[in-house]
């Protein structure tokens, strides 16, 4: 395995934004084609590689690797400038790259999915997965629930109307025998900002909400909390995506090399994550802080780390449950009458030729 520079980084963080909404208006015929964006859109290779990402913990080598600067140093040898830009939620992603103002994004299964299914799949490609898991359904300890069974007449909350965590919690009351209010159902989903969430369960204005990671380790410890559900044992081999790579085709095209550079410092900083606890932890603490300015306990952080892996990958065929269930659920366009072809999202070559390169397994 490479060797990872040394990181002196400490400190702890507040997190986060959520993941994205899918209700958007983008189109790709809108981009900026202006000089000063003119991010080889012409079919020019570019020394530049602008890289979007969120401050949160399923973007964990995004947050490490650009904050310590290691991937700024490595991509400078080459001659490449790296411009980082930080985002909060995934409809903003989309629709930077689609105005050529970013080149790849750490990302989402459903903006991922959405901005593929905007584009007619011809501007968005995954290249490589990030996280898996980091995703639970927590209720307060008051609230009498000790099953399914209980739900009727519920409150519960979700980030965002659509997002993989909303759609999670629906497809669980679904397969439980529950509908929502607005479905003629007895159960309530109310969507609320994460901070906003936290301040509902105090107030007992809601029963439950389904999280991201550190989110339900901090209701856990500050709001009456307690995990009802791990989402993990609802997937196969409790392994679902959380947040990928993305990039534009045109730029996929255009710098085959970049993206190969980017790849090898992704799985060297997935690799060094996973046999690192203890300093990913205080280096992804170290370079929330400088993005964030706030902290986060270090006993939460490291019980909501317990539930996720990093990985490159992209577990295709969670993605793919992913996208059927926010189009039953009618968060995807349906104008054709039928689900979404998401075959074509994925361009894994890259990823497989450095694979290849570190002796580990191709991902199919």
């Amino acid at each position: 395995m490479d060797a990872k520079l040394s990181l002196g980084i400490s400190g702890v963080i507040i997190i986060f934004v959520i993941a994205s909404s899918i209700s958007y208006n983008i189109s790709p015929g809108n981009a900026n084609n202006d000089d000063d964006n003119n991010n080889n859109i012409n079919g020019i290779a570019s020394n530049i590689l602008r890289i979007g990402y969120f401050p949160n913990l399923n973007h964990a080598q995004a947050v490490i690797g650009l904050e310590t600067g290691d991937f700024q140093k490595s991509l400078s040898k080459d001659g490449i400038s790296v411009e980082p830009q930080v985002f909060n939620a995934g409809p903003s992603v989309i629709e930077a790259l689609f105005a050529n103002q970013i080149d790849v994004a750490y990302i989402g299964p459903i903006p991922a999915i959405n901005g593929f299914l905007v584009s007619e799949g011809k501007d968005v490609r995954i290249i490589a997965g990030a996280a898996s898991g980091g995703s639970v359904f927590v209720v307060r300890n008051d609230s009498n629930i000790k099953s399914p069974k209980d739900f009727a007449g519920k409150k519960f909350a979700s980030p965002q109307l659509g997002n993989t965590q909303d759609i999670a919690l629906r497809s669980y009351l679904m397969r439980n025998g529950h509908k929502t209010k607005e479905n003629g159902g007895d159960v309530e989903v109310v969507s609320a900002n994460l901070p906003d969430i936290m301040t509902l369960f105090l107030k007992k204005q809601i029963d439950g909400a389904w999280v991201p990671e550190p989110w339900g380790s901090i209701l856990v410890k500050g709001a009456n909390a307690r995990v009802f559900l791990d989402e993990r044992t609802l997937w196969p081999d409790g392994k679902f995506v959380t947040a990928n790579i993305i990039a534009r085709t045109d730029y996929l095209k255009n710098n085959p090399e970049t993206i190969l550079k980017l790849l090898r410092l992704h799985i060297n900083e997935t690799l060094w994550i996973n046999y690192h606890k203890v300093q990913a932890i205080q280096a992804f603490n170290g370079g929330l802080k400088k993005l964030t300015g706030k902290t986060l306990p270090e006993d939460e952080l490291r019980q909501a780390w317990s539930r996720i892996e990093f990985t490159y990958d992209p577990i295709k065929r969670s993605l793919f449950k992913l996208g059927n269930d926010a189009y039953n659920f009618g968060f995807l366009a349906k104008e054709n009458k039928q689900q979404p072809d998401l075959t074509n999202i994925y361009d894994l070559n890259p990823l497989n030729i450095v694979l290849k390169e570190k002796r580990l397994i191709a991902i199919n």
